[in-house]
């Protein structure tokens, strides 16, 4: 089995050239060093490049571990850049470079050379590219595998690939193990020796118990309006350890800018602007998630909207939280839309729902509010034929929607 990661190609393509340092980011495990090399290697070759002027380094190896001193890596580069023909350098866990900053600089000076590099979240982040290479890094984001390539990877058919994706998530290596005990051993590993320790050590966390209780506090309760004083209630509710406002705040940055979670606002739709209190949090990876609760709180509508969520945000829409405050019995209520997902002039409001039964008038009655054109639309698994309902409301099939990338566009 070859996962292709076509779509992270195309964005690496469409960067060739330009003069910039690509920069891979994402979460820890999800495929920068595989989609560096072999997959990104392979297609410089397949579009005719000579092999030799593809300079792989992998500074995790023992193998070259001289270079990671920067001099010495400079010399040995130059030593193999014998003509005026473009080379690529493709350098994976370039932080283990002292001083690679200074480093890549010096080749970009160079017109002939074409800089790809990945880092390790602990050390080499989206907040730290900005500061470093302001102006001259090109950033690509990765994210574990969406539903549409874990199901090419794994062949299964949609109802049992989506059965074990909201369980063990969609990092690359998971879909390497047949047994399932294997799966949830290493994603709970993964968790505790790698994701946790890397936060912990990069950020100088003194209260790893608190820090570590916080994540849990979160993965029990994806899809729901939190924020560090409801945190903090929930902590002494539960008999934590009392930690105060700033520092969950300053936890939750950390797990933001490790690529673990992701926040999303509310806006009001009414007022037109973002309401500062209260945000959702959701994880980067659902088998990550998992793994935090030990697979104990399987719950498929909320694990749903998360694949949901994560899926507009690989396709590059910004998300938000709508809200609509209406009259009700004479007070104001705030009727809630899951997403509205925002790119270029495109704009689409989203509910996520298991199924409709008896829930349409909940879940349709806040699109029913929006008085705007935009497409409003539900997103269900049912296995129905997409379809308007009479109220001009699209219903969209959770497969539909996940396995086709122009689905919100095509119907």
């Amino acid at each position: 089995m070859k996962l292709k990661r076509t779509n992270y190609i195309e964005k690496l393509l469409s960067k060739k050239d330009n003069g910039l340092v690509k920069v891979i980011t994402g979460l820890r495990r999800s495929g920068k060093s595989f989609l560096l090399d072999p997959l990104f290697k392979e297609t410089l070759i397949e579009l005719g490049i000579n092999e030799d002027h593809i300079i792989k380094i992998d500074f995790d190896s023992r193998t070259n571990k001289s270079l990671r001193n920067p001099d010495a890596l400079v010399d040995f580069v130059n030593n193999l850049i014998v003509d005026e023909n473009k080379y690529y350098l493709l350098f994976d866990e370039i932080q283990m470079v002292d001083d690679f900053v200074s480093v890549l600089n010096e080749f970009l000076r160079k017109d002939n050379v074409d800089l790809y590099v990945t880092g390790s979240n602990s050390k080499f982040l989206s907040s730290d590219i900005a500061t470093e290479f302001r102006g001259r890094g090109d950033e690509i984001f990765i994210m574990p595998l969406t539903f549409a390539e874990f199901k090419e990877a794994t062949n299964l058919s949609s109802t049992e690939a989506w059965k074990k994706y909201i369980i063990y998530g969609g990092l690359p290596q998971t879909v390497q193990f047949n047994d399932e005990n294997n799966k949830r051993e290493y994603l709970k590993s993964l968790y505790k020796s790698t994701y946790l320790i890397d936060v912990i050590d990069r950020n100088h966390l003194t209260k790893a118990d608190s820090f570590g209780k916080l994540v849990k506090v979160l993965s029990s309760n994806i899809g729901s309006l939190t924020s560090p004083s409801k945190i903090e209630k929930t902590f002494l509710s539960n008999g934590y350890k009392a930690i105060t406002n700033d520092v969950i705040s300053k936890y939750l940055l950390c797990l933001k800018d490790s690529f673990l979670i992701s926040e999303t606002q509310r806006f009001n739709l009414k007022g037109k602007k973002y309401i500062s209190s209260n945000s959702k949090f959701y994880f980067m990876d659902l088998g990550i998630r998992n793994a935090i609760t030990s697979f104990k709180e399987l719950d498929e509508p909320h694990l749903m909207e998360n694949a949901i969520y994560n899926e507009l945000i690989f396709r590059g829409y910004d998300v938000d939280i709508g809200i609509i405050p209406v009259k009700s019995n004479n007070e104001t209520i705030q009727l809630e839309i899951d997403f509205i997902a925002s790119k270029d002039d495109k704009k689409y409001y989203i509910q996520s729902c298991l199924n409709l039964l008896d829930k349409e008038d909940v879940e349709v009655r806040p699109l029913l509010k929006i008085n705007d054109g935009y497409k409003k639309m539900v997103i269900m698994k049912d296995g129905l034929t997409p379809h308007y309902n009479n109220s001009g409301i699209l219903i969209l099939d959770l497969f539909d929607f996940l396995l086709n990338k122009n689905s919100l566009e095509k119907y």
